[in-house]
C-alpha cells in the first residue's frame, strides 16, 4: 500500500529495495536524463503508511559495532543536533541505546560545536542522523530535518506504552492520534464516541476535560462509567434521534465494522441540520489491506461534509488508519457575511 500510494502522490520516484519494514525510493531513475527530484529539508511526503521517511547516505556493513560507526561518521559526516536508532523489523537482535551511546561518543571528538544532544527525541529544527538497523551488520544511514512531532519520534515510533490503569487500547491509540496531529482539545469541549466500549477512547477524552456521550448497546468499563462529566447512550448510533447530535465539538468512531458503515455513520451525523461538530477522529479497519485503494474516495467524503482530513497509519494501531479531519475555516467574507471584494481586469 505504501508503493501504491507513492505511485499517486510521487510518481517521478522509483522503488529501489523493499524489505519488511523498509522501502527504498530512488530520486531519479536510473539512466534518466532528467535532473533529480531535489525534496525540500523538511520533505515529508503524505504517504499515509510511512512512519519515517529519511534522505539516504547509503549502508554500512561491519564485523564489529565500533567499526559500524566508524564508518557511519565516515559516511555521514558530524554536524547533527540528535541522533535515531531504529529497527526496520522488531525482531531484529540489536541494541539501539548502545549503538546511539557509540556513536555519541565519536562525534563528541569531532569539530567544536558539532556534539548532538544526548537524548533521542528531537526538537523541531532539528538536523538529525538516522540509523535504520537493516539487519544485525547491516545499517542503512540517512537523515531528516525534524518538523512535525511525529518525525521527533525516532522511526516515528511513538514513544509512549498503555498505562496500566487504562480499561483498552483505543486510550493509546486516541492519545497517539491526538499526539501525532498535534491536536488539543479545549478544555469543556464535547465529545461523543460512535461504538464506545469497553471505553479507552472515552477514558482519554474525560482525561482532556471533554464532556463525554459513549454511544453503544454494550456498558462501558465501569471504571469510566464512574467519572464526572461522562454518560452513556445504550443504543446503536443510527438508533439515535439526529438532533440529540447537536452541540457535540468532536464527533469520535472506532467500529469493528467495515470502513463504508463507518462513513456512513459518521456522514448521517454530520450532515443533520444543526449539527456542526468542530472535528473528526475516525478509524478505519481494513479488513484487507486491498481496501485502502479507496482512501482518497473515502477522504473526499470528509471534504465534501466541510472538513479537511489527515490520514495516517498510527504506531499503536494494526491494519486500520486514523483519520483526524477539522472543519474548514471560512474565509473572512463568508464568515462575516459580506461579500467579498472582485477586481476587474481592464
Amino acid at each position: 500500500m505504501l508503493c501504491q500510494r507513492q505511485r499517486k502522490i510521487l510518481p517521478q520516484l522509483t522503488k529501489g529495495v523493499w524489505r519488511r519494514g523498509l522501502v527504498t525510493f530512488r530520486l531519479s531513475p536510473p539512466g534518466s536524463t532528467s535532473p533529480p527530484f531535489d525534496p525540500p529539508e523538511d520533505f515529508f511526503p503524505d504517504l499515509v503508511f510511512a512512519r519515517a521517511v529519511v534522505r539516504c547516505f547509503g549502508q554500512v556493513a561491519a564485523a564489529e559495532i565500533a567499526s559500524r560507526c566508524a564508518e557511519v561518521v565516515a559516511l555521514a559526516g558530524h554536524r547533527y543536533d540528535r541522533i535515531h536508532v531504529w529497527k526496520r523489523d522488531e525482531r531484529i537482535e540489536a541494541d539501539c541505546e548502545a549503538i546511539r551511546s557509540g556513536l555519541l561518543t565519536l562525534l563528541a571528538a569531532g569539530p567544536a560545536g558539532c556534539r548532538p544532544q544526548a537524548t533521542a527525541p528531537a526538537e523541531p529544527g532539528d538536523l538529525v542522523l538516522d540509523i535504520v538497523i537493516d539487519s544485525p551488520e547491516r545499517w542503512w544511514v540517512g537523515w531528516h530535518r525534524a518538523g512535525r512531532l511525529h518525525t521527533c519520534w525516532p522511526g516515528g515510533a511513538y514513544p509512549h506504552a498503555l498505562p496500566p490503569d487504562k480499561v483498552s487500547r483505543a486510550w493509546l491509540k486516541l492519545d497517539e492520534a491526538l499526539a501525532t496531529h498535534e491536536l488539543l482539545l479545549p478544555p469543556g469541549g464535547r465529545a461523543v464516541e460512535l461504538g464506545a466500549a469497553p471505553g479507552g477512547a472515552c477514558q482519554r477524552l474525560l482525561e482532556a476535560q471533554q464532556l463525554v456521550t459513549a454511544i453503544d448497546p454494550a456498558l462501558v468499563d465501569p471504571r469510566v462509567a464512574a467519572l464526572p462529566g461522562f454518560v452513556q447512550w445504550r443504543k446503536r448510533a443510527r438508533d439515535v434521534r439526529l438532533k440529540e447530535f447537536r452541540g457535540f465539538d468532536w464527533i469520535v468512531a472506532d467500529m469493528n465494522i467495515d470502513p463504508v458503515s463507518t462513513l456512513e455513520a459518521i456522514g448521517r451525523i454530520v450532515t443533520a441540520p444543526g449539527v456542526h461538530p468542530q472535528g473528526i477522529i475516525a478509524t478505519l479497519k481494513l479488513p484487507q489491506w486491498s481496501r485502502a485503494e479507496a482512501l482518497d474516495t473515502w477522504l473526499d467524503q470528509f471534504r465534501s461534509w466541510g472538513f479537511v482530513p489527515q490520514a495516517r497509519q498510527l504506531f499503536s494501531g494494526g491494519r486500520e488508519i486514523c483519520v483526524v479531519a477539522r472543519r474548514q475555516r471560512l474565509r473572512s467574507s463568508q464568515s462575516t457575511g459580506h461579500p467579498a471584494t472582485h477586481r476587474r481586469g481592464r
